[in-house]
């Protein structure tokens, strides 16, 4: 068999866990290969192995069937193995360009740095291969789907002929996550091969032809995707049967929670995308908010928070005016929030996890006393919500930023549920879980609207949106457009009223 990549018998330890015991991989030339595992199962230590992040304990790599020393990413790159990391390692003020050329920056007979030849190299690259990117682009002005396309580019501009893509749908809208789909098709196509770290079972059955499955850091095996299904794919996953659809009762929505009248709120640019936007939450329900992003969600969710301000219109919570007041306030008056951005707001990277399971209440009792931590009762606390929520860390003194981005997410999680807040906001709240803690999430969400929670899920997930939803407001050019029950619509119909058709008073949908 002919391997452009062959990773064999690998084993990577850190202190006080084995990330990779004995994993064998190996990389037909021209396929698409999926690397699937639950969260922390080691799915991204073995790729930076083989990137040169890490060096192994044990086992061999092989490039086209010849033996390699890859001490690091440079010389992975001059192998031709390139990777587009989860969070992506670009410089924002630079333009695409500069990004791109960092590190390997082409000069002209002068010696200095010709960013025009680039620019035209890139371009022509970008053109090959569909991505559309435009090189003298600013990151901080373009689109995290185009951010992507970038770090795609970075890697064939350095020739790869491997590429590493890590959960790279995580952060994407489903258009984008098609339009990936498309480009890594015709990467396919010029010869390229690739391994796909994922957690989505559909992405795996849509595009990928063999799939290796790793279980708590060891190689459970590798199927031809063609001859399995998602159902079995899940149970090899995760050791176990697990359920795509969420059992519930039928909600009993009590007094209203959350109200949101007449609201506006500006961006950065100091664009409305909130415009007018109405909408009420009660104890005892889940209310999905459904639209293609950038329809003012974000900006509705920081507004609530009070991570922005608001131009005009009130937010009361249990009859409460917060518009006005600061994060701390509103979340003292019981607001919880999942961020869709849990690095930017949930999380402090360089404190340890326990540390960040107390973000909300860690100046007050019992985790404080006269503006003193208590680190007893801090990581008690931390240990129980760790054990409850199965985060995978080695301790509560580790650093939040050595976790895998799920369970970072799952720690954020267990952090804001377990004050059993008044009003819930979920935003993104399985963003990068696998389908087992997916599955868990949903189930911990439903039990606190039967607690009496109200909660506010948003979600790009439409499946996760039917399925966990009891009323979904679609959101359309900052307001909300419609309002129905999961039973009495379909996903073609919420995207149809996501891209802005309207309903009249019989129902019918008209573009």
């Amino acid at each position: 068999m002919d391997y452009a990549i062959e990773m064999l018998n690998i084993r990577k330890e850190f202190p006080g866990i084995v990330a990779n015991d004995n994993i064998t991989v190996q990389l037909q030339k021209g396929e698409i290969h999926a690397l699937l595992g639950e969260n922390g199962a080691g799915k991204s230590t073995l790729m930076n192995v083989l990137f040169g992040l890490y060096q192994p304990e044990k086992g061999e790599i092989r490039v086209n069937g010849k033996p390699v020393n890859i001490t690091n990413p440079n010389i992975a790159n001059g192998l031709g193995i390139g990777m587009v990391h989860q969070h992506f390692m670009l410089v924002e003020p630079f333009t695409v360009t500069q990004n791109i050329v960092l590190g390997s920056e082409p000069t002209n007979k002068f010696g200095k740095i010709d960013l025009a030849k680039a620019s035209k190299e890139i371009k022509e690259l970008s053109d090959r291969y569909g991505l559309q990117v435009d090189p003298d682009a600013k990151i901080s002005d373009i689109s995290v789907g185009m951010q992507q396309r970038v770090e795609i580019l970075k890697t064939l501009y350095r020739g790869a002929e491997v590429l590493i893509f890590d959960e790279p749908t995580a952060v994407l809208t489903p258009q984008e996550i098609n339009e990936l789909i498309d480009i890594m098709r015709s990467l396919i196509k010029e010869g390229k091969s690739i391994i796909l770290i994922t957690h989505k079972l559909k992405e795996i059955m849509e595009v990928c032809d063999r799939c290796t499955v790793i279980r708590k850091g060891k190689g459970i095996g590798t199927v031809n995707v063609a001859d399995t299904n998602t159902t079995e794919l899940a149970s090899l996953m995760v050791g176990r049967e697990v359920s795509f659809k969420t059992e519930k009762k039928t909600a009993e929505p009590k007094d209203i929670v959350l109200a949101i009248k007449d609201l506006f709120v500006r961006d950065s640019r100091k664009l409305d995308m909130v415009k007018g936007l109405n909408l009420d939450v009660r104890a005892g329900e889940i209310v999905g908010i459904a639209g293609v992003d950038g329809n003012g969600q974000s900006e509705l969710i920081e507004a609530i928070t009070g991570l922005s301000k608001t131009r005009s219109g009130s937010v009361t919570l249990s009859n409460k005016e917060i518009t006005r007041l600061s994060p701390r306030k509103i979340t003292e008056s019981g607001l919880g929030h999942i961020p869709q951005d849990r690095h930017k707001y949930g999380l402090v990277l360089d404190y340890s996890v326990g540390e960040n399971i107390v973000l909300q209440t860690y100046y007050q009792k019992p985790y404080s006393n006269a503006s003193v931590l208590k680190y007893n009762e801090i990581f008690d606390k931390a240990e129980k919500i760790i054990e409850e929520y199965d985060v995978r860390t080695p301790s509560v003194y580790t650093k939040a930023r050595a976790l895998s981005g799920g369970n970072q997410q799952k720690a954020i999680i267990g952090r804001e549920v377990d004050r059993s807040p008044k009003l819930l906001i979920a935003a993104q709240p399985t963003r990068g879980l696998d389908v087992g803690a997916i599955e868990f999430i949903h189930r911990k969400l439903i039990e606190e609207r039967d607690k009496g929670s109200a909660i506010l899920l948003v979600s790009f997930e439409l499946d996760e949106i039917m399925n966990v939803s009891d009323r979904i407001a679609v959101m359309f050019d900052g307001k909300i457009v419609a309002d129905v029950k999961p039973e009495d619509t379909n996903e073609q119909e919420l995207g149809l009223l996501m891209a802005g058709s309207q309903v009249d008073k019989a129902g019918v949908i008209s573009e």
